[in-house]
């Protein structure tokens, strides 16, 4: 039995395709995950493909990890050892570390987080003010993601502001090339850079990968883009993966536009269309059609679906943000009841974090399970980012960030004033604040007794580099913590409780370094890098939590679920005043789109007539989306106030009843 037989016809095509450049527009719903695993399968199973010749690339690890296991299913018999399936940030890093010469880093560099840079930033600009930092921030990453140098962005600059921000850039850019150190954005913009510049290095990759397929390529920025081109060549063996519809991150510098860039570049693009949903009814995706019609089309698609007619779409008005809320939990209390579903079968989804809060104290006082989405990640809790930066600095001793952190946590009595003596040290030799500490200037700058407990902890850290390619990275990590005492500096910053619930996250970590340690065969400078790149969470749960899933629009694109509310779909919400003062409307309109696309069985939207903003209420307008949906919508007679709270009251009443 071919291994192509369970796909339908326009995905049998695109895993078959191989005569060049190949553009899958994969609407919501439609099994792209599907074609990309089948056509790995195919790719090795049937044209002889070596599996280090083909890559996968991604945007999330959750993502690129359930593409692995499927691609593995399929390919049971075969051997499919150096597949690589990955994100761009992770395929980007994985090219840096082996030609780090050429981008003149060694091996050893640190990535920094958004913190670390944040940080950079803000010693630059000589602020803790929290919205220029991030103001900052955003300029330099979207700089760096349209492939632009600190020159390039100050020569392009329109005006004072601009030239400002290009200069505090150059400032940030060589302050990174000092610590021998990339930020997030540099492991794509490097790559694609060195790629350009370095015939060897582009002919070696281009005659490595044999073909290399891209999911959501809607979501690619330019210098993802970029890469892409270079890591294809002329042979363009390429298969792009995506959905014009559903390209939501334009803020973000992601370019719709890659789409029709594709067009340009390679005249000879086959394009397949997957128009056959499998995950909604119906009604959902005639809703769905109707709304993203009044977005100008690149090109033209309409899903549909042999899944039935299904439930109309519901409309609840309701009086303000509690009572949206509390209606909400009702009426999924009550669904739940009648059709004996899980709690993870349903998902509040809205447009904004700050929404959140009074849907989870609503489903806290009904005592329903509820999981939030892009919450604090594991590795952004404080007694992680400790370790962390212990382990940097030992895998890269010019990390200054993470020099500074590690050297005063636990505290060694080395003071502010020391560190400040140490960094003009470092700053006239032009060296890290780690040599600094070994130089002739700081013995004659700094007292003996200050510079004491300094040499002593950068010995301890260079004892630890030399055991680091011997020793497994489990046992190396469970010693550094030992030595430290990290467990007793826990709790004597902290209360009891508080303290043993940090330290049971170090313990978890140290855990998961030992495993994957052992599973990748990686040495705790190797994993200190990739640390970088992955959220721990997203590979705990192995099973998903039996919870109702709060998340942002944006969060929750690729998941799916039984039954959906979409909450607070008013003007200025969705769409999002600032979206529509700046001409980004259709973008918002996706938004709603992907949202709508999310439910399987049942949909519904609400929206309040007064909403509180900062201490008053406002009044509120039902989004213009509503009535784009079409005429298949059910929205009901508004009921009077009185009527409302009645109705309210007496089907809680009702269905405490039921339940108890």
């Amino acid at each position: 039995m071919s291994l192509l037989a369970a796909l339908n016809p326009p995905q049998r095509e695109a895993a078959k395709y191989l005569d060049g450049p190949l553009l899958v527009l994969a609407g919501a719903g439609s099994g792209k995950t599907r074609v990309i695993t089948h056509k790995i399968a195919y790719l090795i199973g049937e044209c002889g493909y070596k599996p280090g010749s083909i890559a996968a690339i991604t945007f999330t690890n959750k993502a690129a990890r359930e593409m692995q296991e499927r691609a593995s299913k399929l390919t049971q018999n075969v051997n499919t050892k150096g597949l690589i399936v990955t994100t761009f940030h992770s395929m980007g890093l994985r090219m840096l570390r082996e030609d780090a010469k050429f981008a003149e880093l060694k091996p050893a560099f640190s990535i920094l987080d958004s913190a670390d840079a944040a940080g950079i930033v803000s010693d630059i600009l000589k602020t803790t003010d929290k919205q220029e930092i991030r103001r900052a921030v955003g300029r330099i990453s979207l700089w760096k993601n349209a492939l632009q140098s600190p020159a390039a962005a100050l020569a392009a600059a329109e005006d004072d502001n601009a030239r400002v921000y290009a200069k505090i850039y150059d400032r940030y850019d060589a302050t990174l090339r000092a610590y021998q150190a990339v930020d997030f954005d540099d492991l794509i913009r490097l790559p694609a850079e060195l790629l350009d510049t370095h015939l060897e290095l582009r002919e070696k990759w281009q005659n490595r990968l044999r073909h290399i397929l891209v999911d959501e390529y809607q979501d690619t920025n330019v210098a993802q883009y970029r890469l892409l081109q270079k890591l294809t060549g002329v042979r363009a063996a390429f298969t792009a993966v995506g959905d014009d519809d559903q390209a939501i991150y334009g803020w973000r510098g992601a370019s719709a536009d890659n789409l029709r860039q594709l067009n340009e570049d390679y005249p000879h693009l086959h394009v397949i269309k997957l128009e056959q949903n499998y995950r909604s009814t119906i009604r959902i995706l005639k809703a769905a059609n109707a709304l993203i019609a009044n977005n100008p089309k690149l090109f033209e698609k309409r899903l549909w679906s042999e899944l039935g007619v299904g439930d109309a779409i519901q409309v609840m008005p309701t009086r303000d943000d509690e009572h949206e809320a509390e209606s909400v939990v009702m009426r999924l209390l009550s669904h739940k009841f009648q059709h004996r579903t899980e709690w993870r079968d349903y998902a509040i989804l809205y447009r904004g974090n700050y929404q959140a809060r009074v849907f989870e104290q609503a489903l806290r006082n009904e005592k329903v399970p509820y999981q939030l989405s892009g919450g604090q990640s594991f590795f952004d809790r404080a007694e992680i980012k400790d370790v962390i930066a212990y382990l940097r600095l030992i895998a890269n001793s010019d990390d200054d960030p993470a020099f500074i952190r590690a050297v005063t946590t636990p505290k060694r009595g080395i003071g502010a004033a020391t560190l400040e003596k140490l960094g003009q040290v470092a700053a006239t030799l032009h060296v890290s604040l780690f040599e600094a500490v070994f130089s002739a200037a700081a013995a004659s700058q700094i007292g003996e007794r200050q510079l004491a407990p300094l040499t002593e902890f950068c010995q301890f850290i260079n004892r630890f580099e030399e055991r680091i390619v011997r020793e497994p990275a489990g046992e190396l990590l469970n010693d550094l913590l030992k030595i430290i005492d990290y467990e007793i500096y826990l709790f004597d910053q902290d209360d009891q409780r508080a303290a043993q619930g940090k330290w049971n996250n170090v313990l978890e970590f140290a855990a998961w370094i030992a495993k994957k340690g052992e599973e990748d065969e990686k040495d705790l400078l190797q994993l200190t890098q990739t640390i970088a790149l992955i959220t721990l969470l997203e590979g705990r749960e192995e099973q998903e939590p039996d919870a109702v899933r709060l998340s942002t629009l944006h969060a929750a694109k690729g998941l799916e679920f039984g039954h959906v509310f979409l909450v607070g779909v008013e003007e200025n919400i969705l769409p999002h005043r600032d979206a529509v003062d700046e001409g980004r409307l259709e973008e918002e309109r996706r938004l709603m789109y992907v949202g709508v696309t999310r439910a399987k069985k049942s949909l519904t939207l609400s929206y309040c007539s007064r909403r509180k903003r900062a201490r008053e209420s406002v009044a509120c307008d039902p989004s213009r989306f509503i009535d784009e949906l079409g005429d298949d919508v059910r929205q009901p007679e508004k009921p009077t106030t009185a009527e409302a709270k009645a109705s309210g009251s007496d089907r809680l009443a009702a269905l405490k009843a039921m339940l108890g």
